[in-house]
């Protein structure tokens, strides 16, 4: 299990594999649906989640293929990704019911309104001659 929050980019991973294996371009492609776009991950930095992932033992290597003379590496979530996934949703529900409470409970603050600097000159001295 995670002992610390997920990145964003692992969430989205991590959720991307709930349905089943997917290789790395796969993964890259349901993260940046998922998320409406927020979560653009470039290959390298894909990989690296990846392998962060598979250390903490969330996602696990499930299959190769080859596909048009390339390897594809397939990779599925473990019971272990599951649960990091169901702590990660409950950290941010609560972390949104603590700003909704606190959202709903400000009330903005009028605007102070300019004081006067003390010194005033008559209209119509503008100081060019």
């Amino acid at each position: 299990m995670a002992s610390r929050p997920l990145t964003e980019a692992g969430f989205f991973v991590l959720l991307a594999l709930l349905d089943g294996p997917r290789h790395g371009y796969g993964i890259k492609q349901e993260a940046a649906e998922l998320s409406d776009g927020r979560v653009e991950m470039r290959v390298g930095t894909l990989y690296g989640v990846l392998d962060r992932l598979t250390g903490e033992e969330l996602v696990e290597h499930d299959h190769d293929e080859v596909h048009q003379g390339r390897l594809r590496r397939y990779y599925r979530l473990t019971e272990s990704g599951t649960q990091a996934l169901e702590a990660e949703k409950a950290r941010m529900a609560a972390n949104v019911r603590a700003a909704e409470e606190r959202l709903s409970g400000h009330r903005p603050t009028k605007a102070p309104s300019p004081r006067p600097s003390g010194r005033t000159r008559p209209a119509g001295a503008g100081g060019a001659a």
